[in-house]
C-alpha cells in the first residue's frame, strides 16, 4: 500500500533571526513529484513483518515517521533538493506484496535521476531496496556488477521459504544470480557470536567478505578500509545497507537485537563516507530503527545522522546527476575517534 508524503510529517526548530543560512531538513525536504530535479529521495518502508518472521521484536512498523522527525531537526548542509517520496506500507503479513511495491517505488525513483534513501522498517527493506536497483539496471547490454554494502551485525543470509528480516541478502545472492548480475557482498560489523557456524560457510561459499565487530574499535580502520576500497574499486554501483544493530546498543537501544559490543558511530559514519565519495553509491537504506524501544529517541537521531551522511551534499555532477560526496560543515566524517586513532585516517 502507498502512503504519499505529508508535509505535516517534517517539523523541527525554527531560526529566522540568524538568517536565511540557518536552515534544517523539516524547512527544505519537499515532496516529490515527477520531473523533480535530480537529489536524494527519501522513502519509507512501515514494515516489521520480517522482524516478526524472524521472532525479533516488533515495531521497526513505526521507524520511518520517527527517523522523518528527528532527520527534521538537523540542520541543512545540501546544496542539492531533498524530496519525501511517501511510504510504502506493508498491510498485516504480506511482506512480500510490500517488497515488489518498494522495489517498483525505488526504479522509479532511479530512472527519475534521483538517489533513493529508504527508511526502515525491518532489514527485509534490502530485498526490496534490490528489486528496484535491479529493474532499473535490467536491459543495459552489459550485465553490471553489483557491490552490496552491508553495516551490520548479522550477514543476514539465512535460508527459508518466505522471506524474513534474516534473509535479505541470501535473496538478493539469488536474485543476482537468476538476473546474470556480478555480486559482490561485503559485510561490516560482524557479531560472529550472533551468526552460526552454517551461515559463516554458506558466505564463505557466496565469495562474500565480512569484517568482524572487534576489528572496527581502534582507530586504524584498514581492516574495513582496505576490502571496501577494493569493492567499490571492481563494480559498477552499490547498495548501501546500515542495520542500526550494527551500533553499541548504549547509541541504539531502539532496534529489534541490540549490540552486545557494537561499532562505533563514528567508524560507521566514515565506512559510509568512503561509499559516498566514490561516487558508485546508487540506493542507500537504513533499517531496525524501532521507536517503542527507543530510550530518549538515541537510536533515531542516529539514524537521522546517518541518512544525512549518505544523502550527501547534493553538489551538481555531470549528466545532471548529483555528485555524492558527504555532507558535513567541516572536514571530519563523525565524533573525535578515540586516543589511539591513526595519523591519516580521518574519523
Amino acid at each position: 500500500m502507498q502512503a504519499p508524503p505529508d508535509p505535516a510529517r517534517w517539523h523541527g526548530r525554527s531560526d529566522p533571526d540568524d538568517g536565511p543560512r540557518a536552515m534544517r531538513w523539516h524547512q527544505r525536504v519537499l515532496p516529490w513529484h515527477p520531473g523533480a530535479a535530480p537529489g536524494v529521495a527519501l522513502a519509507g518502508f512501515a514494515c516489521d513483518a520480517g522482524v516478526a518472521r524472524n521472532q525479533g521484536r516488533a515495531g521497526a512498523f513505526e521507524g520511518p515517521a520517527a527517523l522523518r522527525a528527528a532527520l527534521g531537526n538537523l540542520a541543512w548542509h545540501r546544496r542539492g533538493p531533498a524530496w519525501d517520496a511517501g511510504d510504502v506500507v506493508c498491510a498485516g503479513d504480506a511482506l512480500e506484496e510490500a517488497q515488489a511495491e518498494l522495489g517498483a517505488r525505488v526504479a522509479g525513483l532511479l530512472d527519475q535521476g534521483q538517489l533513493p534513501v529508504l527508511l526502515g522498517g525491518g532489514h527485509e527493506i534490502a530485498y526490496g531496496s534490490f528489486l528496484g536497483l535491479a529493474a532499473h539496471l535490467a536491459g543495459q547490454a552489459r550485465p553490471p556488477s553489483i557491490g552490496v554494502v552491508n553495516v551490520d551485525a548479522h550477514l543476514d543470509l539465512r535460508a527459508g521459504a518466505r522471506s524474513t528480516s534474516g534473509t535479505p541478502f541470501r535473496q538478493i545472492a539469488e536474485g543476482c544470480a537468476a538476473r546474470g548480475l556480478v555480486l559482490r557482498y561485503l559485510c561490516l560489523g560482524v557479531d560472529e557470536d550472533a551468526n552460526t557456524a552454517a551461515l559463516l560457510d554458506f558466505a564463505a561459499r557466496l565469495g562474500a567478505s565480512w569484517v568482524a565487530d572487534r576489528d572496527l574499535q581502534g582507530g586504524d580502520l584498514a581492516a574495513a578500509r582496505a576490502p571496501l576500497s577494493g569493492l567499490l574499486a571492481s563494480v559498477d554501483c552499490v547498495h548501501l545497507s546500515v542495520d542500526l544493530d550494527a551500533l553499541p546498543s548504549a547509541d541504539a537501544p531502539g532496534v529489534s537485537a541490540p549490540a552486545s559490543r557494537g561499532v562505533p558511530l563514528w567508524v560507521i559514519e566514515t565506512l559510509v563516507r568512503q561509499v559516498v565519495e566514490s561516487g558508485k553509491l546508487a540506493v542507500a537504506d537504513v533499517a531496525e530503527l524501532c521507536p517503542r524501544l527507543d530510550a530518549d529517541g538515541r537510536t533515531a537521531r542516529v539514524a537521522a545522522r546517518l541518512v544525512a551522511r549518505i544523502a550527501g551534499d547534493g553538489g551538481a555532477a555531470p549528466g545532471g546527476r548529483e555528485r555524492r560526496t558527504a555532507a558535513t560543515p567541516s572536514t571530519r566524517a563523525g565524533d573525535p575517534p578515540p586516543s589511539g586513532h591513526a595519523k591519516g585516517d580521518p574519523p
